[in-house]
């Protein structure tokens, strides 16, 4: 008899979802986590007496508590969490700046579909056309590779808009370079556009705090700081776990969260590194600021996502950073967030791992300083100057997501090749998360749901 019915490696927010689901059933379910909390990328940590979030700048995909098919009830009721208890507060409205364009967008359709007859009177109703296929499109269904920049030039006919809409569906969730697969597209366009941006009443420690509680409800056991050195398998099986300690856990199935180039090197699975390890990777900047110049940097905005080139282009930068385009982030400005002494003005720039991980430690923070002046003074020509109010500034570089999440390379979104059904060459190993195809908040954890109810129960 196995110790353990599923071992889950990884305390990510995948992880959490799978492990809930699974103990709900009885299930005798072991979580792994490396690091001291849960969480993964959307996780937090102390500096100065202040709380800052990880990777969260808002959640994506956000329902009104009585739309039953919405992913994110359906997520609730899979996790048997109170829907109606937990406190959501939309965004204010946000917004893609580029040089000769604004369009403005929210939760309500209507505002985008309004702004698109504006500044692209002839592609109006291209983009009207293109939300009802996105409405009923399956991105899930088996289908090969579709260019989603070919499919918008067939409905829109205009690069700069197509440009613009890809900026956030991209920067919130694309693995690929350049292009994006139709499939990826549609599940970022339906999260962003036609549901839209949320974030919890508390903060990401709170909402992780929920999960734990209610994993462990369901008798579920969690281990921080223990990590995995192999997974042990025959040609057909998985047999446990080995642990760095030299610990062995046995076990009846694995899932993994860590990704497939993760997955891949505690195996001996054949994968290509270099096909499935992405490229896309970011420098995150996390300011404090006084209060007071909440309103004359934001304008009430959430968030804003700006090129100074109309000819934006997806891809790593040959620099350490490309601040010429990013996201800037209000995480305060959402409906019902109480004000505080200071509030955070988050900065996120496409990044070149290869160049962060040659600077030895000296360099590493001299060029953090001198990247973080250089992507200040591009998103001063969008709010305003602000770097002589900083209360108190941090940042994380493709080495530090790396370091915390597991992710090769610093890759955010994972392998741009995902394994839709989440099956391995073995047949009780699994992989959720990022590298099944789900992104966003929602979608990580309806991965892990996703894959204990069509691989795990029963």
């Amino acid at each position: 008899m196995a110790d353990y019915q599923l071992i889950i490696i990884g305390g990510c927010l995948s992880g959490l979802a799978a492990g809930i689901r699974a103990a709900r059933f009885g299930q005798n379910i072991l979580i792994l986590e490396q690091h001291s909390l849960p969480g993964g990328l959307n996780s937090w940590y102390f500096r100065h007496g202040h709380l800052l979030e990880t990777g969260l700048h808002a959640m994506t995909n956000f329902a009104p508590v009585g739309d039953k098919r919405a992913p994110l009830n359906r997520l609730f009721r899979q996790l048997k969490l109170s829907r109606k208890r937990f406190v959501t507060r939309e965004q204010f409205g946000s917004e893609i700046i580029f040089p000769d364009h604004r369009l403005r967008f929210s939760n309500d359709l209507s505002l985008l579909v309004q702004e698109i007859a504006r500044e692209f009177p002839a592609s109006g109703q291209g983009f009207l056309r293109l939300v009802k296929e996105m409405e009923t499109y399956d991105p899930f269904a088996p289908a090969p590779w579709r260019s989603a920049r070919e499919y918008l030039s067939e409905r829109l006919a205009d690069p700069l808009l197509e440009n613009m809409l890809l900026l956030p569906l991209m920067v919130y969730g694309n693995a690929e370079e350049q292009d994006m697969d139709l499939g990826q597209f549609a599940i970022m366009f339906r999260a962003l556009f036609l549901e839209g941006f949320f974030r919890p009443e508390e903060t990401i420690r709170e909402f992780l705090g929920l999960l734990i509680d209610q994993f462990r409800e369901f008798g579920g056991e969690i281990r921080f700081k223990t990590e995995v050195a192999e997974i042990v398998h025959d040609q057909s099986r998985v047999q446990g776990l080995r642990l760095q300690g030299g610990e062995f856990l046995t076990a009846d199935r694995v899932l993994s969260t860590v990704g497939l180039p993760g997955t891949a090197a505690l195996t001996d699975w054949p994968l290509e590194q270099k096909r499935y390890t992405g490229r896309m990777s970011f420098v995150e900047t996390i300011s404090l600021l006084p209060e007071s110049r909440r309103h004359d940097l934001s304008r009430d905005r959430t968030i804003l996502f700006y090129s100074h080139s109309n000819s934006w282009q997806y891809q790593r930068p040959e620099e350490l950073i490309d601040p010429s385009w990013g996201v800037i982030c209000f995480p305060e400005n959402f409906q019902g967030i109480k004000a505080k002494k200071t509030f955070q003005l988050r900065v996120t720039n496409a990044a070149n791992y290869d160049q962060w991980r040659q600077l030895d430690s000296g360099a590493y923070k001299k060029e953090k300083e001198r990247c973080f002046k250089e992507s200040t003074e591009m998103v001063a020509k969008i709010v305003g100057n602000y770097a002589q109010d900083v209360v108190y500034q941090d940042s994380f570089t493709p080495l530090t997501i790396e370091r915390f999440t597991g992710k090769g390379a610093g890759a955010v979104y994972g392998s741009p090749i995902k394994i839709k059904d989440g099956r391995t060459p073995w047949e009780n190993l699994f992989i959720a998360g990022t590298d099944q195809g789900y992104l966003g908040i929602v979608g990580a954890m309806l991965s892990g749901v996703t894959i204990v109810n069509q691989h795990l129960l029963g």
